[in-house]
Order: structure tokens, then C-alpha cells, then sequence
């Protein structure tokens, strides 16, 4: 173990300091921060976000997770971020570890190091944080007195690029694993620790809960292909499974948000109204892996949210979701709320908006606070033609009806969210974005007369994500998108009438292909990863810090006389057959019926529609079967203390 495990390295810290940018976000002592006693804790967790401070004290899973560890007896928690290189580079030079922003106890000490991954592009920096802890990288060389590296959240769901560096990895909802991993290690240790770590993470895969990648063989076909996976060793289970927590009411946290002292992205209280979306957008891989929805009673919302802005002070709650606006009582909660609050100072918000949810009554109650901000709605699709072949069924007609609603009811700013590189695309359909935004802004101007009317187009570069119905598609190359969008660019700018009421933000395809190799990636890509971090590669997310370059030719190292490249990994289509890195770890998706809705997507104007299955028949996506559960909805404003499941099966 760690020499003081538990003593605090601030005093050491403190000293450098006042040498790097932003040093309150190291400091520790937000409100409702928690420190335990260490000699009095069986089981300790370091939990990470693996990004800079300021991104990572809101994520709301590892606020959840700390605040219900935290909860139970001999269990202790505590948070540590991403540092900054200035930082980084000092810790290395005055031998101060990876500590955490509570107590500031050094990483290594802890039994469990549980990483928290949102996207892909946050792997080097886990890497930086294993080093500065004096964890070796690769999980094959640890002993019994390291840190068990446990991965969640959506990047989990194919953990194979960094399977090396990982001792093991949950799928889905992390309440009841984490208390359930958290007795495992408990009763591991009271027993003497039999079986060293070995011992343990065979205790803990034995369940089929969690996936520790060393307990499992992979081989290749000499085309690159992945032949198969299998266990290799007894008692571990061919498939590993996501897991669900039903009845969201019996878990309304966070209810002592964390108070940052350093500025952070989102300054608001959050709560999480539902999980889940059957919408069935077929790039999401967010609506897929969280099926099915789980909605929060209305009365435990509103409990919520009262609870937590008295113990923040936070004058914005958030009401969260993948799609705010679909929640069966959002009506009532909203007015609810803007009742309570109205006149406080207090402000509500929606995550962005799907047109065909949104209303203008809706909108005017999370307003009545007297904060009108911009409006956001995400079409996805420049073309009708692209929102088919993605499920996204929102004609221009929808669009403009309730973009004109919303200026006409006194809204100036509007913003449009789209995808460029989706499967099938052409540059037509790129190019339909302009003119859409271009109606968009003309409909505001005549329905309100006035010249200030703005419209926002905002672009990010698709990517195709495991579990989804567009695992199997090629993606664009970068010079493509790059291309369309100086395409649209150009559109826009041309157009006088419009030039200074058109924003345009987009997002270069370059990060997105190696955003693309981290999501589709196998174990072979690990040693990218590695060669990048060791090249300097940090922070790849910000476009500051991210270096096509080096990612480039770090890949074209590590792959050097294989069968397999950047561009086989990326830009390649797969066949119906070939076995995916992900495929033995179970979201409940049926692959067969993930692959019919990647052919019905492909027909483009008579690609086949999937409905919201919370209204309409079951359409067989496997998930409430296999993983036996069921939609769990309100009943409606007139009873919302229950829910009401909907069997599917």
C-alpha cells in the first residue's frame, strides 16, 4: 500500500500553487463536499471525472455515486479531476501524487479507483493519472496493494481500447453496482484478502456485472478481423450485462449538490426527471444503451428540486434528461416549479429541445422568471431525406411552425443543432441547412417585424457508437466533412440578406476521426493511446490541446506491418457478420433488429420510421425481455406519487 495513504500531500501542494492557472480548482472545500475519517473506512473509492476540474464537478454520475457512498457506514469517497499540464509538470518535479480535491489523500492509497468516462477522447488523461498515482499503466503489472481501475459511464460500453489499462468495468446505471462492488471488496477484505487481486476480481466478474477484459482471450482472423472472445478461466461468464435501475423515485440524488468554489460549466442544480428514450434516433447511442425510459414522478422532481436548492443556493435548476420535453408530466411539474420559485430569482431550464415536444406554454413557464435565453433545437438532418434515413421524422414544415411560435412569442435567438458526415449524406443535404436557417430567420422577421432576429447553426462531426444502428457504417473521412462544411460556410456568407443574422460554430472532422478509432476500437488500439500519451497527448477533447498529427502518426507506429490502420478502423464499413469488440457485452439491443434498422436506414426516402414504442406497439429491440425490465411512465398530473410500468413484452 501507499506509504500515509491517508495523509493529506496539500502541504506539499499548497506550495505550488500559486504557479499555475486557476489553482482554487485544486483546493478542495466546496460546499457539501464530504471528508471521512480513513483509519474508520473499509472501502475507500477514488472517484475521477477525467477532464479538468471545471467539467467535471457538475457531472452528475459522479455526484450521485459519491453522495450514495459517502451515505453507508465504513464506506469513504472522494473526487479527483483531471490536472492541468502546468500542474502536471510540477507534481512531477516535486513528487506530489494524483490526489484527490477533498482531502487531497494521494490516489494510490485507495482500494478502488472508479473513472467515470462521458467520451472517449478523456483516455490520455486517465493515463496521466494512473502515472502521477504510482499506478503502473497496464493492469497485468499491478498487485494486491493497488487500486482496482474500475470504468463506467457511455464510453464503457466498449471499453476494449483501453482494456489494458483497466482492471475491470461496469456497463449502465451505476447506483446498486457500485454499493454491490462495494461489498464485494468489503467482504474480500474482511476475509483476508484470499486469492490476492486475482482473488478479488474473479469475485467480482463472477456475477456477469462486471467485465475484467484480462479474464478474456481475443483472437484475429488474418484479415484483422476479430475471430472471437472467450473466458479463460472458469466461473467468468460469456457475456457480460448492463445494468438498470428501476424505480428512479427510490433514488432522488443528488440531495446535497456539490458548490463549486472555482467556475465550473454549469452553474445550476440538476435533476435528472427520466431515464431512457425511445424516440430511436439511430445515431444516439445515448437513447439506446439507457432503454428503456424511467421517469421520475412528478412530487419526487419537485421534491427534489426544493431539497437541493436549499442545500446549493443554486438560483438554476435544470430539469435532465436525453429529452426533457417527452416527460409525461413536464407540463404540470413546470408549472409547479415556476409557481414556487416565481419572483426568487430562481431560473428553470431544458436541456435542447426536440421540436415536435416543444410548446409555446411549456417554454413560457420555464421563462416566467423573468430569463429568456435562446431556444435550441437539435433537427440533426440538414435534408428530410437525412432526418429519415436517422429516424429524426421532423419535417421543415414542424421546424418552422414552432421556431415562428417561439418568435412570436417575444424569442429573438434561436439555435439549430446539426450532424455533418451521417451515413448516406451528400453535400445537397449539407447545403439544405443553409437554406433552412435562412427561413428560419426570414419567418422571424415577418411574423415579429423586427430585424433582430438571430438563428445559431451549430455542427458537430458524426460518429458512429457501439450498440447503435450505425455501428456497422463507414465514417466520413475528415476531408469530406471539412469540404461540406466550407460548402455551407460559404452558402451562408454569400447570402447578404442574412450574413450578420446566421452564426455559424462547427467542429473539424479531425477530431472526430480519432474520436471514431477510441469508440470502434479493439485492443489493438490501446497501444495508440498509450504512444500519444507518451508523445504528450493530453486533454484531446479541447481543441487547444488535440493533435491530429500526433495521433496520426502514433497509429501508423503502432499498427506498422499489420493488417489493420487508422482508416480500417474509421471510415470502413462492417459486414453483417464480423464479430465487434463489443459484441460479448450485453446493452439488451438485438443485433439482429440493430442490423434491420441499419438496412432500413439506408433507403433513404423510404427508410422505414420507428416509433416512440412508450405510445406505440413494441418493435422488438430486445431490451425489456432481456434485461427484464419495462417502461416505467407517470400516470398523469392527477396522481403523481406512482408510476405506471408498461409491459412490452
Amino acid at each position: 500500500m501507499v506509504a500515509n495513504a491517508g495523509e493529506s500531500v496539500f502541504p506539499r501542494l499548497e506550495e505550488l500553487l500559486p504557479r499555475v492557472r486557476k489553482p482554487v480548482q485544486y483546493v478542495g472545500g466546496e460546499l457539501n463536499s464530504v471528508t471521512k475519517d480513513w483509519d474508520a473506512a473499509e472501502v475507500r473509492w477514488a472517484l475521477m471525472y477525467p477532464d479538468a476540474y471545471e467539467v467535471g464537478v457538475p457531472n452528475q454520475g459522479i455526484q450521485i455515486l459519491y453522495e450514495i457512498l459517502n451515505e453507508r457506514d465504513g464506506v469513504l469517497a472522494e473526487r479527483t479531476y483531471a490536472v492541468g499540464t502546468d500542474l502536471e509538470a510540477l507534481m512531477r518535479e516535486h513528487g506530489v501524487p494524483q490526489f484527490t480535491v477533498d482531502a487531497h489523500r494521494p490516489v494510490g492509497g485507495f482500494d478502488l479507483l472508479g473513472v467515470s468516462f462521458a467520451s472517449e477522447m478523456g483516455y490520455t488523461n486517465l493515463l496521466t493519472a494512473l502515472d502521477l498515482a504510482g499506478i503502473p499503466l497496464h493492469a497485468a503489472d499491478r498487485g494486491e496493494e493497488h487500486p482496482v481501475v474500475l470504468a463506467g459511464g457511455h464510453a464503457a460500453f466498449n471499453p476494449e481500447p483501453i482494456a489494458g489499462f483497466l482492471d475491470a468495468a461496469v456497463l449502465g446505471d451505476g447506483e446498486e453496482i457500485a454499493l454491490a462492488v462495494t461489498e464485494v471488496v468489503r467482504e474480500w477484505k474482511r476475509e483476508g484478502r484470499p486469492g490476492g487481486r486475482d482473488g478479488l476480481l474473479e469475485r467480482l466478474a463472477a456475477g456477469g456485472g462486471v467485465y475484467v477484459p484480462r479474464f478474456y482471450d481475443v483472437h484475429y482472423l488474418p484479415d484483422g478481423r476479430i475471430g472471437g472472445y472467450r473466458p479463460n478461466r472458469p466461473g467468468v461468464p460469456w457475456r457480460v450485462h448492463k445494468h438498470t435501475v428501476m424505480d428512479l423515485d427510490r433514488w432522488p440524488y443528488p440531495k446535497q449538490p456539490i458548490v463549486p468554489i472555482a467556475e465550473s460549466v454549469h452553474e445550476r442544480y440538476s435533476v435528472e426527471i427520466f431515464r431512457g428514450c425511445t424516440r430511436g434516433c439511430r445515431f444516439c447511442q445515448a437513447g439506446m444503451i439507457t432503454r428503456p425510459v424511467r421517469e421520475r414522478s412528478g412530487a419526487t422532481v419537485e421534491s427534489m428540486v426544493e431539497q437541493g436548492v436549499r442545500a446549493s443556493g443554486f438560483q438554476e435548476v435544470g430539469l435532465l434528461s436525453l429529452s426533457s420535453a417527452d416527460h409525461s408530466e413536464i407540463g404540470s411539474i413546470t408549472k409547479s416549479l415556476a409557481d414556487r420559485y416565481e419572483g426568487t430569482g430562481t431560473g428553470l431550464s431544458l436541456p435542447s429541445t426536440r421540436v415536435d415536444a416543444f410548446n409555446i406554454d411549456l417554454a413560457n413557464e420555464l421563462t416566467r422568471s423573468g430569463r429568456r435565453s435562446g431556444l435550441t433545437f437539435a433537427p440533426e438532418g440538414g435534408s428530410e431525406r437525412m432526418r429519415r434515413v436517422i429516424n429524426k421524422m421532423v419535417t421543415e414544415q414542424d421546424l418552422i411552425r414552432t421556431v415562428t411560435a417561439a418568435y412570436a412569442a417575444g424569442w429573438r435567438q434561436v439555435k439549430l443543432y446539426f450532424m455533418c458526415g451521417l451515413p448516406t449524406e451528400e453535400d445537397e443535404d449539407v447545403l439544405a441547412i443553409a437554406d433552412l436557417a435562412k427561413e428560419v430567420v426570414r419567418t422571424g422577421r415577418e411574423v415579429t417585424g423586427r430585424t433582430d432576429i438571430r438563428c445559431t447553426v451549430s455542427i458537430g462531426g458524426f460518429v458512429p457508437k457501439p450498440h447503435t444502428p450505425f455501428q456497422w457504417a463507414g465514417q466520413a473521412p475528415a476531408e469530406v466533412v471539412d469540404a461540406r462544411l466550407r460548402r455551407l460556410r460559404d452558402a451562408l456568407r454569400s447570402d447578404k440578406r442574412f450574413g450578420k443574422a446566421i452564426g455559424l460554430r462547427y467542429h473539424e472532422g479531425a477530431p472526430s476521426i480519432i474520436e471514431g478509432l477510441l469508440s470502434r476500437g479493439d485492443r489493438r488500439v490501446g497501444a495508440v493511446v498509450e504512444r500519444v500519451w507518451r508523445d504528450g497527448g493530453r486533454f484531446d477533447g479541447w481543441s487547444e490541446h488535440f493533435d491530429r498529427a500526433r495521433w496520426d502518426r502514433c497509429a501508423a507506429e503502432a499498427f506498422a506491418g499489420g493488417p489493420v490502420d487508422l482508416d480500417w478502423f474509421t471510415v470502413r464499413e462492417r459486414a453483417e457478420d464480423e464479430v465487434l469488440p463489443w459484441d460479448h457485452l450485453d446493452a439488451g439491443l438485438d443485433r439482429d433488429w440493430l442490423w434491420q434498422d441499419w438496412q432500413d436506414a439506408q433507403h433513404g426516402e423510404e427508410s422505414v420510421e420507428v416509433d416512440d414504442c412508450r405510445w406505440n406497439p413494441c418493435y422488438d429491440c430486445g431490451v425489456c425481455p432481456s434485461m427484464g425490465t419495462e417502461i416505467q411512465i407517470g400516470v398523469g398530473p392527477q396522481d403523481r406519487s406512482k408510476l405506471l410500468p408498461l409491459s412490452v413484452r
